[in-house]
């Protein structure tokens, strides 16, 4: 399983994911499930991914052989003219591979499913958020909806319910992400660190920051540690419950 998690803020677009794999619990690795493309001062794309490893590793090499192939070996996501189009190229790869792998070769114990979450801005138009099917077919955030989960959502969706403003700041979304996965983390062991980070500034098509959150790193221990204290002590302040006679 995996959990990665795409909001869409009015400053820009916040991307955070994990990198745990596992075919059973004396089979874990770490595989990173975030990816970027930019085309400076045109476009910045980011994709995560959810589901079969093979499917989603297949998805992403033909994204990149079709990126830095000669131009006729199209369609290329970094030439697609908007966002749209380009979340109807990669939709429709998607589909095309898992249809491909589920129909020849080895069969796995699991389908050759997968989800993915697509990101970014192209100068034509503002930033923009999608998820994708396996189908193929995908959504678009909106006010309404301005943040997308995949994987092992449950979770972690309580807190960004709650907490989640698109007015936000870099810095507190990332704070309201960290919490959000530890809180994943804490209840299910097919998610795990480290994770890995990337925002996107709105019209500056290029990476504003991009890092990976080691298990030991500080302040994700400080976020941790202080997201159980103030639960227990919200916990505490909360009415006592009393039994009727």
């Amino acid at each position: 399983m995996t959990y990665c998690v795409g909001l869409r803020l009015k400053r820009g677009l916040v991307f955070m994911s994990d990198t745990r794999t596992n075919a059973g619990v004396d089979n874990v690795s770490v595989f990173r499930k975030m990816f970027t493309w930019s085309v400076p001062g045109e476009r910045i794309l980011t994709i995560m991914s959810a589901g079969n490893l093979a499917t989603t590793q297949a998805v992403i090499s033909l994204l990149d052989e079709r990126s830095k192939a000669p131009a006729e070996r199209n369609p290329s996501i970094l030439e697609a003219p908007s966002m749209f189009q380009v979340a109807t190229l990669v939709g429709d790869l998607l589909r095309e591979v898992i249809q491909v792998h589920g129909s020849e070769g080895q069969k796995a114990e699991s389908t050759f499913n997968a989800t993915l979450i697509l990101g970014g801005q192209i100068a034509t138009g503002g930033p923009r958020l999608f998820m994708i099917y396996p189908e193929g077919n995908f959504i678009e955030a909106s006010d309404d909806t301005p943040f997308f989960q995949i994987g092992e959502t449950k979770y972690g969706r309580p807190i960004l319910v709650r907490a989640f403003e698109p007015e936000m700041r870099f810095e507190d979304a990332i704070k309201l992400l960290m919490v959000s996965f530890d809180s994943t983390i804490k209840a299910n062991l097919s998610v795990g660190l480290p994770l890995d980070l990337t925002v996107h500034e709105r019209d500056s098509f290029q990476l504003a920051h991009e890092m990976r959150i080691e298990a030991d790193n500080p302040y994700f221990q400080a976020i941790s540690d202080g997201w159980g204290d103030a639960l227990r002590l919200a916990f505490q302040s909360l009415p006592a419950f009393q039994f009727e006679d």
